[in-house]
């Protein structure tokens, strides 16, 4: 009998404990909701209590979710854009090594088998030396002990002074400084200290796939009309098969070192002229841009500025442009002529011209910059 008691009673202390935790947690999610409600409504009221709010802050805070799932995609497939890059450019380096550089051997004059081998190797390696310092070389962060920072601004996602022309990189979550834009191929960052080797990688790319799409066209069209002579015979082929007699034999079919040779003939001239133009006027784009000594961003900025200033009567000065010789020379880091053999045509990881955070007058400009604001 007592067993009996004891056991009903442990079952409804048992039934009671339950019953309690399921209204904490009733509770604790009753709690979440209110504290979402509450977390809209604040937000909701953040946009109308600002007297600046106009409609690119709205549409900015609608597309937010958006924005952050762009930022995690972006970081995640940053291995993969950069291992694609390697592969791509890794089997048009094999196609020339192994299908044409035999035929330029027994070709070419020797005094054109030298200018290939000279100028085909020294593209490659810049290629692969601004390329890969690139992607290992940090951009520029500010120092974490900010006491002694100066900043023209305060980061609203780091809440830290933000030195002139810093930018914070939502996919990096760090603000980097003189920031131009961050790059999925190379995944990374383009800033103070890596923009040169994004832009010789860029630039050297370029000149490799027009230099092999110019000289691979005439083996481009000999490899296309061969592919489309094999589909022809390869027709005929299979209709001889069809109706075949004792009298007639099937012609001859191409062996499958043949057919490799031509499809990787046409697979590196499309690739590299497809290649040539996009990151051609990607090339272009930013050499205007540092002709006029800004980044991507500060094009956006100055933009605006230039705009607003223009409204009252005023002509923007961008204050961290020399002159467009100038800016060139500061950018490559030429101070004598001797460098632009040294520093600009073959490899060099020297670094950039100040630290990022302030931008003293550099020793290879000539003259005074100009004032920030001209009436």
């Amino acid at each position: 009998m007592r067993s009996r008691q004891r056991m009903f009673a442990a079952v409804m202390r048992l039934l009671l404990k339950c019953l309690r935790l399921g209204r904490r947690r009733r509770f604790k999610l009753v709690r979440q909701a209110e504290q979402l409600w509450q977390y809209g409504h604040l937000c909701l009221h953040s946009l109308l209590y600002n007297s600046f709010t106009n409609g690119d802050v709205v549409l900015d805070s609608l597309f937010e979710p958006v924005y952050w799932l762009v930022d995690h995609v972006t970081r995640w497939f940053g291995v993969v854009f950069v291992a694609l890059v390697i592969g791509l450019t890794s089997s048009i380096v094999a196609i020339v090594y192994i299908c044409l550089l035999p035929l330029i051997l027994q070709t070419y004059t020797p005094a054109w088998i030298c200018w290939h081998l000279a100028y085909g190797h020294w593209n490659l390696i810049m290629i692969v030396f601004h390329y890969y310092m690139a992607i290992t070389t940090s951009p520029g962060h500010p120092p974490q002990a900010k006491d002694d920072l100066t900043g023209v601004s305060i980061c609203r996602k780091c809440i830290a002074p933000k030195p002139a022309r810093t930018h914070h990189c939502s996919i990096c979550n760090r603000c980097v400084l003189k920031m131009d834009h961050h790059c999925p191929w190379l995944n990374n960052c383009v800033g103070h200290y890596n923009h040169r080797y994004f832009f010789s990688f860029c630039l050297f790319m370029t000149m490799g796939c027009i230099y092999c799409s110019i000289s691979g066209w005439e083996m481009f069209r000999d490899a296309y009309a061969a592919i489309e002579r094999m589909k022809l015979l390869e027709k005929e082929r299979l209709q001889v098969a069809a109706n075949q007699t004792y009298y007639q034999t099937p012609p001859p079919t191409f062996s499958f070192h043949q057919r490799a040779f031509h499809k990787s003939v046409v697979y590196l001239w499309v690739l590299c002229s497809s290649v040539a133009l996009a990151l051609g006027a990607l090339t272009l784009w930013h050499a205007a841009l540092i002709t006029r000594g800004e980044t991507s961003i500060e094009r956006h900025i100055n933009k605006k500025e230039r705009q607003r200033l223009q409204k009252k009567g005023k002509v923007f000065r961008n204050p961290y442009s020399y002159g467009g010789w100038d800016n060139w020379k500061v950018f490559l880091g030429v101070d004598v002529p001797r460098h632009w053999l040294t520093r600009v045509l073959l490899p060099s990881p020297h670094l950039p011209h100040g630290t990022g955070l302030s931008w003293d007058l550099p020793p290879c400009v000539t003259k005074q910059r100009a004032p920030l604001l001209a009436i």
